[in-house]
């Protein structure tokens, strides 16, 4: 076992690890609860949505806690429960997954819906990572997974807020990396194109047409296909960190 090996516990023992996941209640947060319970991890998911904790609870047996990540106190709550269950098992992971989109011209956004999207989709973020990082420090590595879209690569007409969320969280990933390569933890986002979740359901079935004939694989791709991604990033390859791996199915 080589020294890289010998501090990264959720590359060694990944049936042990614990990882967080937020925005977990639908879509590729759903999904990617799912495929590291599938891994044998203890899981411990958080969204607003309760209802849906609970069914996904009964799906995969995972720990839940429902609450807002954009929210101080809670994102306190939600380590506070953390260091109840790393006390017999590492911290893996956490994927900071929660987000919300707002389609229309930036003229015509509110400040109220400006300030909405910044809290959940980075704000959240910052929050989590804060509370993490002391936990990864004391044991000496740990992962942190970051979705981002797209949008933060390019941007997107009509999605100003969104894309400029996501290309802080591509900056925000980056920049976290070069503060704790040192300390053996690594950052890595996760930048998706059209996934098949509700967050596209506006889209009639012409619009769905139209833009699966301009992704080069002539499809979405699946939260399942997110979620293995998003898996393999937090729990392998050592030596990969501050990287935005984009997964778009040759679209951008």
């Amino acid at each position: 076992m080589n020294d890289s090996d010998s501090r990264n516990p959720e590359s060694r023992n990944p049936d042990k690890g614990l990882v967080i996941v937020t925005g977990a209640s639908r879509g590729i947060g759903r999904a990617a609860a799912r495929a590291f319970a599938s891994l044998g991890m203890t899981v411990l998911a958080t969204a607003r949505t309760e209802s849906d904790l609970r069914s996904l609870r009964d799906e995969t047996g995972c720990e839940i806690l429902p609450g807002d990540v954009s929210d101080e106190d809670f994102v306190k709550r939600l380590f506070a429960e953390t260091e109840k269950l790393t006390a017999s098992r590492p911290f893996a992971a956490l994927v900071n997954n929660a987000g919300i989109s707002r389609i229309g011209l930036l003229q015509d956004m509110s400040l109220a819906s400006w300030n909405e999207i910044l809290r959940v989709n980075l704000t959240s973020m910052f929050l989590t990572s804060r509370e993490a990082i002391p936990l990864f420090l004391r044991q000496g590595s740990g992962s942190i997974v970051n979705v981002s879209s797209v949008w933060g690569n390019v941007g997107a007409s009509c999605e100003v807020a969104y894309s400029a969320t996501k290309g802080g969280v591509n900056s925000f990933t980056r920049a976290l990396a070069k503060e704790l390569a040192p300390s053996g933890i690594r950052v890595n986002a996760a930048a998706f194109g059209t996934i098949d979740t509700e967050m596209n359901s506006f889209l009639d079935a012409e619009d769905r047409k139209n833009l699966e004939e301009e992704i080069g694989m002539g499809r979405f791709g699946t939260p399942e296909e997110a979620a293995d991604l998003i898996a393999d990033l937090a729990l392998h390859h050592p030596y990969l960190t501050g990287q935005v791996v984009t997964m778009d199915g040759a679209w951008i």
